[in-house]
């Protein structure tokens, strides 16, 4: 008779765990299903207006981007004051989005004047 408890138990959490998985796998499905949907009622609405299909991605992180307030004020004067430096600071970032070179070489860029623009093909 113990020995009848013992397996009855195991078969009884062998199938908890089978049936608990397949429920994970199920959620895990619906949700990747329901994403699909979504991500493809998106591109037949963006081809039915005529617009182009944008595509879902991460943001640009440039990790050098956060060192810029530290290159271009000094630590002293960052530590200063949390009100000008944000200020300072979201006005650096700025400037460093707009170059190429994340506001290696600013005071040079702004000094060259003989480059004339061209318009971007």
């Amino acid at each position: 008779m113990n020995d009848f408890a013992h397996t009855a138990a195991r078969w009884a959490v062998r199938i908890f765990l089978l049936a608990a998985g397949a429920v994970f796998f199920l959620c895990l499905l619906a949700v990747a299903s329901l994403l699909a949907l979504v991500w493809g009622a998106r591109a037949l609405w963006a081809r039915l207006t005529g617009r182009p299909v944008m595509p879902w991605v991460m943001p640009t992180m440039r990790p050098g981007a956060s060192w810029g307030m530290y290159r271009s004020s000094g630590w002293a004067s960052t530590m200063a004051g949390a009100a000008g430096g944000a200020a300072h600071d979201a006005a650096d970032s700025t400037h460093a989005a707009d170059s190429k070179r994340s506001g290696v070489l600013a005071s040079a860029a702004r000094d060259i004047t003989d480059v004339q623009p061209r318009e971007v093909r």
